[in-house]
């Protein structure tokens, strides 16, 4: 077992123990991001050259399920900053030393949605704009926006020129009182705001250079486990953090269910309902782990062997996950709807996982329809529309 893996296990009785403080907080406590980088989850993808372990991608999202099986939110900013190195770790030598040189264990939190506008000057882009759901913002040095390149006027002209803008901490504010939610209240996924922030030329990537893998091909040739497509990654790291947030729904659910007493008196552990409920539910969420965990390790094989993922196998990879995703959280809806009214006290856990799994379904990389139509439309010859993530 990989040795973060470990380290997160070992430390599952404080994730617990701390998730409904994160709740309160609306972020993760100090003591909680501390805990997150003794583990070293989020540093696994980041370059041996800066410290990171360089983990396989199988390890690492088992490593991110094991944490969010604990404590969800824990699970989601720790597995996005690992996910925000990975992308970094492709960008231009000189960005990465700009960052990781002066400070390798810093944070980086996004979003990547391109609701920032950045106007051409001299040497780069000035670049203003405000975004939703920054998870973890309050922990990072850094952070990853996207944005539309304009004409000199401010205005887009032509086919939108998408890109995403590392953008210092000084650079941007984050606006207090944007974050108060039903689920995955610890990660503080609070709005930025940047006004007219001089962007430098090095420090923009053009989205469609990593959604393809090109950018790492390109800036670190001679390591192609950083060349898998960014859509797949990503993508992946939504899946892996709500396929955990399930697996700690069934395991409160069965220690519940191991001393709870019906209204009639009966042992609810002896009940053949709940009993094949719990076998189904338990058995969809393993095999959505199985099917997913699959993918990365083939996909991860193929690159390294120097085969770049093609587009469909990239639809093919998102398709996969956004069904594991939605079979692992119906799973948990038919023991929730059978767990009785106990369940819903807040000092009780399945509430927590149920809500916190409804709040991941809500991210876009979970939403499946775009997913499924962009698959049939390849299956059968025909152009993915543009905005499908994959």
């Amino acid at each position: 077992m990989n040795k973060v893996i470990e380290r997160i296990a070992d430390n599952a009785a404080y994730f617990q123990e701390h998730a409904r403080e994160a709740e309160e907080l609306g972020k993760l406590p100090d003591a909680t991001v501390a805990k997150i980088r003794e583990t070293g989850v989020d540093r696994m993808l980041q370059p041996e050259q800066y410290g990171g372990s360089e983990a396989h991608p199988v390890e690492f999202f088992e490593a991110v399920m094991e944490l969010a099986q604990n404590s969800p939110s824990a699970g989601w900013v720790g597995g996005l900053m690992s996910i925000h190195a990975y992308e970094l770790a492709g960008a231009d030598p000189q960005t990465q030393e700009e960052i990781w040189g002066e400070d390798p264990a810093v944070w980086i939190s996004s979003p990547y949605a391109p609701f920032g506008r950045a106007k051409p000057v001299e040497g780069g882009y000035l670049f203003s704009g405000r975004w939703p759901f920054s998870s973890g913002t309050d922990h990072c040095g850094w952070a990853f926006l996207g944005g539309m390149v304009t004409d000199a006027n401010g205005a887009i002209a032509g086919p939108p020129d998408i890109r995403h803008f590392l953008v210092k901490r000084d650079q941007y504010e984050i606006v207090e009182g944007t974050w108060d939610t039903v689920g995955l209240r610890g990660t503080g996924s609070k709005d930025v705001t940047v006004e007219d922030a001089f962007i430098p030329a090095h420090r923009v990537i053009e989205q469609n250079l990593v959604m393809t893998g090109e950018l790492a091909r390109t800036n670190r040739p001679d390591n192609p486990m950083y060349a898998l497509p960014f859509g797949t990654m990503f993508g992946g790291i939504i899946t892996a953090v709500t396929l955990g947030i399930t697996q700690g729904a069934l395991n409160a659910s069965a220690e519940y269910t191991r001393n709870r007493i019906s209204h009639s008196g009966a042992r609810v552990a002896g009940d053949p309902h709940q009993l094949n409920l719990l076998g189904e539910a338990w058995a969809d969420v393993d095999a959505s782990r199985v099917h997913f965990l699959a993918d990365v390790a083939k996909y991860h094989d193929q690159v390294v062997g120097g085969q770049p993922m093609d587009v469909t196998q990239r639809i093919t990879a998102r398709r996969n996950q956004v069904r594991a995703s939605r079979r692992s959280v119906d799973a948990v809806d038919r023991l929730f709807m059978h767990a009785g009214g106990g369940s819903l006290h807040r000092d009780r856990p399945q509430q927590m996982f149920w809500r916190d799994a409804h709040a991941a379904m809500n991210h876009i990389c979970n939403v499946a329809p775009p997913i499924y139509t962009g698959f049939g439309s390849d299956l059968f010859g025909e152009p993915i529309a543009p905005g499908v993530f994959h």
